[in-house]
């Protein structure tokens, strides 16, 4: 049994500047999980966000990032990632009961808001936050390096990439990926989300895709996420920084590094979607489909249990180090500041 001070969250003012996968790569993982929802989940959520269009998710994919940076939303910071208190390149692991601390983490998000989306009693405003920050963390979880402590993810590792001075988290979340597609709109979006459910149907990926959500179980979203937390953090010691940091500042990332690291992030978006999707259709299947009768929009509206996991406002704790790190780089750590080398 998960402690509720384990996944109840505190309103503080902390703004992570980590975008996970940036605008693209979120969308991408929402249309690879639109192709896998089934019809009624995809009617269910449709209908929760109020947008019938063939982007449905695509087009929130994104809110999560730009609501932790309004002062409503800024307490929301945490939720987009875990640090693994490991020690790369030499182990990596994720531990959920050391490395989610008080102020919440991106698993116990996943717990919080799976419970939330499918309880009858909520708003309609709140079940629609709830599936926004689904789609969005559970994107957020594939990304390696919002699964690491080391240098804040990655952040506070400066390298040159494609002639530019950045940090390694922007890389991996936004310009490794749009190098690859050559944009970032919801059409480069689309086009790539294509690509993978091509590599996933009948492709590189069709083998092992099945895979991706074997044990996947929304009655145990902790063990869950935390398997999804761990496979990608594994990917830090194996390809994000399998030399170490100092190996990756020697040089441009380009284009050996990237070479090396664009088919993990193509399998990393992939599983995001796959995996979102899978956890939809379980959620529509076993919370919503029998509240209304065994089919979206009829039957009887029977009684919900009250939400067990709550944001309430609450007298701030001691922020980790980790937070207190990234509070001070005042939401900026990532995708500005970059530098053209000549």
């Amino acid at each position: 049994m998960v402690s509720l001070s384990r996944v109840a969250f505190v309103t503080f003012g902390v703004i992570h500047g980590a975008n996970a996968w940036g605008a693209l790569g979120h969308a991408t993982v929402a249309y690879v999980a639109q192709h896998y929802m089934s019809s009624e989940a995809a009617k269910w959520a449709q209908t929760v966000l109020n947008d019938t269009s063939d982007s449905y998710l695509a087009n929130i994919a994104s809110w999560a990032d730009k609501y932790r940076l309004t002062d409503e939303g800024k307490w929301s910071a945490p939720l987009h990632y875990i640090d693994a208190m490991d020690d790369p390149p030499k182990s990596c692991n994720v531990d959920y009961e050391r490395d989610c601390p008080d102020e919440g983490c991106s698993i116990s998000a996943i717990a919080n808001y799976t419970q939330r989306v499918g309880n009858r009693k909520l708003s309609s405003p709140d079940t629609a936050e709830a599936l926004k920050f689904l789609v969005h963390i559970i994107g957020d979880l594939v990304q390696p390096l919002h699964d690491e402590n080391y240098k804040v993810g990655g952040n506070e590792i400066k390298v040159t990439f494609d002639n530019y001075t950045d940090n390694l988290h922007s890389d991996w979340d936004t310009y490794m990926p749009v190098k690859l597609v050559g944009g970032s709109s919801l059409e480069d979006a689309q086009g790539w989300a294509e690509s993978l459910v091509h590599e996933i149907k009948a492709g590189s990926y069709k083998k092992q895709a099945k895979s991706w959500t074997k044990g996947d179980d929304i009655g145990n979203t902790i063990k869950t996420a935390t398997r999804w937390a761990a496979d990608a953090n594994a990917y830090v010691c194996t390809v994000v920084m399998p030399d170490g940091a100092a190996a990756l500042q020697t040089g441009d990332l380009y284009p050996t590094y990237y070479n090396s690291a664009i088919g993990t992030i193509e399998i990393q978006v992939a599983k995001g979607g796959y995996r979102l999707a899978n956890w939809l259709n379980q959620i529509y299947k076993e919370k919503i489909a029998h509240q209304h009768g065994g089919k979206f929009g009829k039957g009887p509206r029977d009684a919900a249990p009250e939400p067990e996991f709550v944001r309430e406002p609450r007298e701030p704790r001691q922020m980790s180090r980790e937070n207190l790190a990234r509070a001070a780089m005042g939401g900026s750590c990532c995708t500005s500041g970059r530098e053209h080398r000549h």
